[in-house]
């Protein structure tokens, strides 16, 4: 469980400056106790991803989000201390006492609704374009228990629109939770055994391909600019067990 060795990682303090919410007024930032909170639904349930590690994921949201140069920080009344990211823009987030009695935020240096935040749960060893539905489903689960979610209105009928309460909302069989590949999509396939479903249309595309009304809702969902990588899984079917595949075939053919 290398992810538990990581959240327990030493942390680096900020040099000379110390970043504070107030420096911008119109922040991005998440609860530092709520994240938290997720990283416990990991550590819960790791049964569903054995092997895996926890890490946050931070993704565009607007054009011109240039995510290579986020940089990010805790923030609390008397603690602060820098995250380091990954050069595949995800994060471990270390454990600090102070930081959650003061209830901290992780701040990054970005505008509300300029960029959006995911877990990122990986079974190593896959093949390339290849997911573990199990890991999926843990994704779900502490991404919504951390409150990553950043929709403001619905975008396509009750898609983004639904509640998102708590982690048993991943528990539905169809949960409309916006899952993101790396690359625009051409298709997504399950596949278990011998079984094999390659998902509908209406559950790529943030289920907006045909709606012609699509510019004005785009702005709301946090699927902005990434509209062409969502998909969304059949979470709750335990049909699917967890060692099922999700494979990718992208628009790019690579």
């Amino acid at each position: 469980m290398g992810a538990f060795a990581q959240q327990g990682a030493r942390t680096e303090r900020m040099p000379d400056v110390t970043v504070s919410a107030k420096a911008n007024p119109n922040p991005v930032e998440k609860s530092y106790r709520k994240m938290l909170k997720g990283m416990d639904i990991f550590q819960q349930q790791y049964a569903m991803s054995p092997n895996s590690e926890l890490r946050f994921k931070l993704l565009p949201r607007k054009k011109g989000t240039d995510i290579n140069t986020i940089t990010l920080a805790v923030v609390g009344d008397t603690v602060d201390f820098v995250v380091p990211i990954d050069i595949n823009h995800t994060f471990a987030l270390p454990r600090n006492a102070l930081a959650l009695l003061e209830d901290a935020q992780v701040v990054p240096n970005r505008r509300a609704l300029s960029m959006t935040w995911r877990t990122d749960i990986r079974t190593p060893g896959l093949p390339p374009d290849t997911r573990r539905l199990g890991d999926l489903r843990l994704e779900c689960k502490v991404g919504m228990e951390a409150g990553l979610i950043s929709n403001t209105r619905s975008l396509v009928g009750e898609l983004v629109g639904a509640v998102f309460d708590t982690p048993a909302y991943c528990d539905k069989p169809a949960p409309r939770y916006l899952f993101f590949a790396d690359r625009p999509l051409f298709s997504v396939t399950l596949l278990a055994g011998e079984r094999r479903q390659v998902l509908a249309i209406d559950k790529l595309y943030a289920n907006a391909s045909d709606d012609a009304g699509l510019r004005d809702t785009l702005p709301y969902c946090d699927c902005e600019v990434l509209v062409d990588r969502t998909y969304i899984l059949p979470l709750g079917d335990r049909t699917w067990p967890d060692d099922t595949l999700v494979l990718f075939e992208y628009m790019d053919g690579e």
